[in-house]
Parts: C-alpha cells; sequence; structure tokens
C-alpha cells in the first residue's frame, strides 16, 4: 500500500497593526512560532497583511488627511529582500514551517510604488518567491501597481506543491489556470475579509468569496487555505477611523473536492486542517485540468513571463554604432 504524505495547514486569521511595519512584524513572527508550535507544515496570512489591507481607499474626502494616509502607507511597505523579510525568514526556519503572507511591497528601484504581494518562504528560511496581484480591484488601482507573469508559478516542496493568489484574481479565470497547469496541489487564497458593505446582491461579499475559492479547489484538484484579514475600526489609528469598516476575517480551509474541512472562524485564531496526498491524487485522477481532463486542440493559454522593464539600460556603443547598411546605399 502507499504511504501517502500528510501535512497540516493553517490559516493565520489576526489583526496586524496597521500603518505600524515593525510592530506587525513583531506580530507576525510571533504568530509564525505559535503555528509552529501547534505542529503545522505551512502557514497563510491574509492579503497585505503587513502592514495592513488599504482599508482607506473605501471612504472620500478632501484635504490633508488622504494624503497623508497614502504617504504613511507608502512609507510603511516592505522591500524585498529587506530587515523586514529578513525577520519572516528567521521566524519561519525557527518554527520549522513554510509561510505565505501577504505584504504591501514596495518597488525598490523607485520607492514609490507599492504592489499587493504574496511572499513565500520556504521552512530553512529562505525565500522561495512572491506574485504580485495582476490587478489591483476597483479602488485598489490607486494604491497598488499592477504584477506582471513572472510570478505565476508553483513551489515544490517536500509535502507538495504551493501557490497561491490574491482576492480577486480568483474572479479573473486564466491566473488560476496557469497555476493548475503546473499542478498546484496546495494554494493559498488570501482575501481582505468582507471589505465593507456590500451592495445589493443575491450573495454576500463574504460567500463570493467562498464561492470562488471552493471552485478554485474542486477545479484545481487541490486544498485551499482561503484566509481572510481582521479589520475594526479600533485597529487603526484615529485619524483614519473615519474611513475604517469591520471585516470578520471568516477563514476556512477546503479540501481537493470543494468541501469545506475547518472554518469558518471568527476573531483572532489559528485554524488549522490536516491535509493528505491521497485525496489530491482522487480528486486529480477524477479531474485534471490541465491535464486528460483538457483539450488543448481546441484551447491554448499563452502567458508572458517577462517581468515588466519600464527602464531598459544601454551602453553608449548602442547608441553610438552606424546603422547597418541596406541594399540600396551599398
Amino acid at each position: 500500500m502507499t504511504d501517502y504524505e500528510r501535512f497540516r495547514l493553517a490559516a493565520v486569521q489576526a489583526a496586524p497593526v496597521y500603518f505600524d511595519r515593525e510592530a506587525s512584524t513583531d506580530k507576525a513572527c510571533r504568530l509564525i512560532i505559535q503555528a509552529g508550535d501547534m505542529g503545522a507544515t505551512i502557514a497563510a496570512f491574509s492579503e497585505t497583511w503587513l502592514p495592513g489591507y488599504p482599508f482607506f481607499i473605501m471612504g472620500s474626502g478632501r484635504g490633508r488627511l488622504p494624503w497623508k494616509a497614502q504617504a504613511e502607507y507608502l512609507a510603511q511597505a516592505v522591500e524585498i529582500p529587506g530587515p523586514t523579510t529578513d525577520r519572516l525568514c528567521e521566524a519561519a526556519r525557527q518554527a520549522g514551517l513554510d509561510v505565505v503572507i501577504g505584504l504591501v511591497e514596495r518597488d525598490p528601484r523607485t520607492r514609490g510604488t507599492v504592489y499587493c504581494t504574496l511572499l513565500f518562504i520556504g521552512a530553512d528560511g529562505t525565500i522561495l518567491g512572491r506574485h504580485r496581484k495582476l490587478k489591483p480591484t476597483h479602488r485598489e488601482r490607486a494604491v497598488w501597481g499592477e504584477g506582471d507573469g513572472s510570478s505565476l508559478t508553483v513551489y515544490e516542496r517536500p509535502y507538495g506543491r504551493i501557490g497561491g493568489l490574491n482576492c480577486w484574481e480568483h474572479n479573473m479565470v486564466l491566473p488560476g489556470y496557469v497555476l493548475m497547469s503546473r499542478g498546484v496541489q496546495i494554494h493559498v487564497a488570501a482575501w481582505p475579509g468582507a471589505e465593507g458593505p456590500a451592495p445589493p446582491a443575491p450573495i454576500s461579499v463574504w460567500e463570493k468569496q467562498l464561492l470562488l475559492s471552493r471552485a478554485f479547489a474542486s477545479q484545481a484538484a487541490a486544498y485551499v487555505i482561503l484566509v481572510g484579514g481582521l479589520l475594526s475600526p479600533e485597529d487603526v489609528p484615529e485619524d483614519y477611523r473615519q474611513w475604517a469598516y469591520t471585516a470578520t476575517g471568516d477563514s476556512c480551509i477546503i479540501d481537493p473536492r470543494g468541501e469545506v474541512i475547518a472554518g469558518p472562524v471568527a476573531g483572532e485564531a489559528i485554524l488549522m486542517a490536516e491535509g493528505s496526498m491521497e485525496h489530491i491524487f482522487a480528486a486529480k485522477a477524477a479531474c485534471d485540468v490541465a491535464g486528460h481532463y483538457s483539450r488543448p486542440d481546441i484551447f491554448q493559454l499563452r502567458v508572458n513571463r517577462r517581468p515588466h522593464r519600464p527602464v531598459v539600460e544601454a551602453s553608449l556603443s548602442e547608441f553610438t554604432a552606424a546603422p547597418p547598411e541596406t541594399e540600396a546605399e551599398s
């Protein structure tokens, strides 16, 4: 009989210290160690957990205060690699588990743009990679830049292949299919939580998050860690409370058939569930959407994996070299 790999999945549901990178990093490291003590193999945090989702975009206002919030948000962002990621990596190493955490990542080149980034850290304390959200949603476009196809990948770990997407990337369809085509087995679906009052709709914001995450699990035949953010007006600096709303997290863990096996949970908690490669193989045997359950003779997806390069450095010789002769000139 086959001895299948088993692992423990953790959704870390907690509020960061909004607008405070150092205090948020302290808390993240404590939570990573706690998840390790609980026996987690992989621990996931919500979208832009460190140092927090830009809740202030949901409000409106004129004058200096909105610009103050934007400036602080940029100033408290994280560069990769850097002192903040060094601390997170050391915590992962000490805890002996993989970590996937949402960061507000600052562009180290211009230092004027931030991205909604998922950082992947190995249990040995090394950075496995990062994924920048491809298309910020609605008002998020006022604060985040766009990612590119270079980070649409999965990471081979001793217990399985891991990947992740942010929020409405699950609504885009194609990014998820790229990860499925690479054989993702454990997927992090990072959400900000039910972000504010939903407009009149048949289902709530949280129900839509759950629906999309369950659909991903079923289509990918993969475990999904749906991890949502926490927010309340008391969590944020007093200057910005006029824009704060309540997000209750409601994290859960979903099996490769699309069934919820843990959660949802409210408040600060580390939600745990056990996974097995046997369940992944059984689900993929029924439906491998990029393998036996595909029709490549009808459908093909092309992915541009080149990083965005707004500036390309060239040597002086490339500008001064004479143009090649044409037939008419020779």
